[in-house]
C-alpha cells in the first residue's frame, strides 16, 4: 500500500522539530544524564516509535506497520552493538564525559544524513535492478559468520582510519577540547579542537555500520519511508541508551551471536525472495523460481523478537552466574 504524501511530509516535519529541540536542550546545557534521565528518555523514544507504528497501522495496515517494527528492532538491536564501538571511541580520545551527549547528538545528526544517501541510493538500485538483492543477501550471510567469529572483540579491533590519522596530521588541532566547541583561538592562530576529530571518528565508523543496517532493513521491506523512519526512530534513542547501559555493555556476552542470527535470517530471506523474483539469465533461464518460499514479515519479526528475548536473558544469566561466581 502507498503511504499518503501528506503523511510521510507530516512524520518528517515532527521528527525533524524534535531532533531540532532535542539539540537545542543537550547544545545549551551539556552534562552526564543520570541514570533516572537517561531511563525517562529511552522510554519515550521506544514508547514514540510503538506509538508511531500504530498510527501506520491505521493509515497503512499490519503490514507496513510489522515491516517497520521488525526494521527498528533491527536498527536498534545493530545500535546496541555499535555502542561497544562508540564507548571504545569516547575513551581513546578522552571526551569529558559532560560532553559525550553533544557528541553522540552531532554523531546521529551526521549519520541519519550518510544513512539517508545510502538509502536513497539502495531504493534505486533495487527499483532498477532485482538481482541486488542477491548482493543484499551474500554480504549479509558474510556479514552474520564474521559477526560471530569475532565474538565481543569490538574493542580490540577498533583502530583509527585513515581518514582519522590523515586529519590528525594536517589539521591545526589544540591539546585539549573547549566545552563542546569544534573551533578556538590560540594566541590569535584559528585552530581546531580535538572535537572535530572525534566526530570523524563516529561519522565514518558509523558509516561501516550502515554497510550492514540498511541492506538488512531493506531484506524486511522494500518501502524507502518505512526503513528512513526505522533508522531515524532507533538512532534518536541511541544518546540516552548510551549512558543507560554504560558498563552493562559488557555482560552483553551472546548480543554478537543473537545479532549474527538475526543478519543471517535476514540474508536468507532475501535470496529466497531474489530467487523468487529472478531475473538472471543464468538462472533457470531467466525465469522466477515460482516455487520458492517466501518468509512473511509476521515470520521476520516473531524471529527478531525471539533472537533478542533468548540472547539478552542467557548474557544477563552467565554475566550474573560469573560475577557470583568470582566474588565467592
Amino acid at each position: 500500500m502507498t503511504l499518503p504524501a501528506w503523511f510521510e511530509v507530516a512524520t518528517f516535519v515532527v521528527l525533524g522539530l524534535l531532533l531540532l529541540v532535542d539539540l537545542a536542550v543537550v547544545a545549551r546545557r551539556p552534562h552526564a544524564p543520570s541514570m533516572r534521565e537517561a531511563s525517562l528518555w529511552v522510554a519515550f523514544y521506544v514508547s514514540l516509535a510503538l506509538a508511531f507504528s500504530l498510527v501506520l497501522l491505521a493509515v497503512a495496515g499490519p503490514r507496513p506497520a510489522g515491516e517497520f517494527v521488525a526494521g527498528w528492532l533491527t536498527e536498534y538491536s545493530l545500535s546496541v552493538d555499535n555502542l561497544f564501538v562508540f564507548v571504545v571511541i569516547m575513551s581513546r580520545f578522552a571526551v569529558p564525559r559532560a560532553n559525550q551527549q553533544f557528541v553522540l547528538m552531532m554523531g546521529i545528526i551526521l549519520s541519519l544524513v550518510l544513512r539517508g544517501g545510502f538509502i536513497l541510493v539502495g531504493a534505486a538500485a533495487i527499483e532498477r535492478f532485482s538481482w541486488v538483492f542477491y548482493f543484499f543477501g551474500a554480504f549479509l550471510i558474510y556479514t552474520a559468520v564474521q559477526l560471530a567469529r569475532q565474538g565481543e572483540s569490538d574493542e580490540e579491533d577498533f583502530q583509527e582510519n585513515a581518514l582519522v590519522r590523515g586529519a590528525r596530521r594536517v589539521l591545526p588541532l589544540t591539546k585539549d577540547f573547549v566545552g563542546s566547541r569544534l573551533t578556538t583561538r590560540d594566541a590569535g592562530r584559528f585552530m581546531l579542537t580535538p572535537m572535530v576529530i572525534v566526530f570523524l571518528a563516529i561519522g565514518s565508523t558509523d558509516l561501516l555500520f550502515a554497510l550492514d543496517s540498511i541492506p538488512a532493513i531493506f531484506g524486511l521491506t522494500k518501502d524507502p519511508f518505512i526503513v528512513f523512519t526505522a533508522t531515524l526512530f532507533a538512532l534518536m534513542g541511541l544518546r540516552q541508551l548510551y549512558f543507560l547501559l554504560g558498563g552493562l555493555l559488557d555482560r552483553l556476552i551472546y548480543l554478537s551471536l543473537g545479532l549474527s542470527l538475526i543478519l543471517g535470517f535476514i540474508g536468507v530471506k532475501l535470496i529466497l525472495e531474489a530467487l523468487h523474483e529472478n531475473e538472471l539469465p543464468f538462472l533457470n533461464g531467466g525465469e522466477k523460481f515460482e516455487s520458492v518460499p517466501t518468509i512473511s514479515i509476521l515470520w521476520s519479526l516473531s524471529f527478531i523478537v525471539g533472537v533478542l528475548a533468548v540472547t539478552t536473558v542467557a548474557s544477563l544469566l552467565v554475566s550474573n552466574r560469573t560475577k557470583d561466581s568470582a566474588g565467592a
